[in-house]
């Protein structure tokens, strides 16, 4: 009797403790995971922009009058200047976060409350996602060529921009090895923060800052970063409805398959795609220069003609 009127036991004490200990690393992943993401959010390359302009159309007059304000010239990224330029994004990223601005919370809050719903449930999920060996294997193996896959992408457009003469497919190889660059940047130092142990361990507790981890660990996933990051790049300079459509399935197929594989937990594919998909959108927005030729072509195809039409631009045309 006197027992259950006085202090817990020890056993309920400890599993107290844990619960809680396991509560505040949590909410402390969950705070840096969407710090991760607003690193690298457009709010990081806001700096880089001109604010939006109203730019008034007129019935052409004469020639120069028919021409919107030319943007800015933007010097394009060579191979020479790769690694300088892979060295100077490291600045905008890692500092960003004190650029997020108010409007930023309206994909900031749902990113962090999709993060927080994966870290409290994925030990659950982890646990009934199959364990069979060869599914798995079969699983990490389709990751794998996915990747590969979409890696060889821009790989051979750089091929064709640098032997058949096309500037634009050019651009496109080297802005994705900058972006991947990036990203391999940002992943390998996260994962050496976070330690995450894999689905694997432990019954897959998931447990952040575990020992003898490095960059080994489970947080962010390596694939499904890149997968998105390079999406990000190749959706921007080949905006075609179809090209969006295969690049981003091809990544959400990377993605999903880390987590069948028993390789990352949901939260893990999520952060990494998350962030991937914004380097690699900062990378584009930032540098790109082929795509801005294009969409002044198509701006100035649609317009009016014995009218007046209003255009709103953000610093170089959309």
């Amino acid at each position: 009797m006197s027992a259950g009127l006085g202090a817990p036991e020890p056993a309920s004490t400890s599993k107290v403790c844990a619960e809680m200990k396991s509560t505040r690393c949590t909410f402390r992943c969950l705070l840096v995971s969407v710090c991760l993401c607003a690193g690298v959010s457009p709010a990081s390359y806001a700096f880089a922009s001109d604010p939006p302009v109203t730019a008034q159309i007129s019935p052409p007059v004469a020639a120069e009058d028919a021409l919107p304000d030319a943007p800015k010239p933007r010097p394009p990224v060579t191979e020479k200047g790769l690694p300088l330029a892979i060295l100077k994004d490291q600045i905008p990223i890692w500092t960003s976060p004190v650029r997020v601005r108010t409007h930023d919370l309206i994909w900031l809050l749902p990113l962090g409350a999709a993060t927080g719903a994966a870290l409290t449930t994925d030990t659950d999920v982890m646990r009934d996602v199959s364990h069979d060996r060869t599914f798995n294997k079969d699983s990490v193996n389709v990751s794998n060529s996915l990747l590969g896959f979409e890696i060889a992408v821009p790989v051979s457009l750089y091929g064709v921009g640098l032997f058949k003469g096309n500037p634009h497919a050019r651009e496109t190889g080297i802005l994705s090895g900058e972006a991947l660059a990036d990203s391999v940047v940002v992943e390998e130092v996260t994962k050496i923060i976070f330690r995450r142990e894999r689905p694997l361990y432990n019954n897959a507790a998931g447990d952040f800052f575990a020992p003898n981890i490095g960059a080994n660990g489970s947080f962010p996933s390596s694939h499904s970063m890149l997968a998105w990051t390079l999406a990000g790049v190749i959706a921007g300079e080949y905006p075609s409805k179809w090209v969006q459509v295969s690049v981003y399935s091809i990544a959400s197929g990377v993605s999903v398959t880390r987590v069948l594989g028993q390789e990352h937990f949901p939260s893990d594919v999520l952060v990494g795609a998350a962030a991937g998909w914004l380097i690699g959108h900062y990378v584009f927005e930032k540098h790109h220069v082929h795509h801005v030729s294009h969409a002044l072509q198509a701006k100035l195809s649609r317009r009016t003609v014995g009218g007046s039409e209003t255009e709103t631009t953000h610093g170089i045309l959309d």
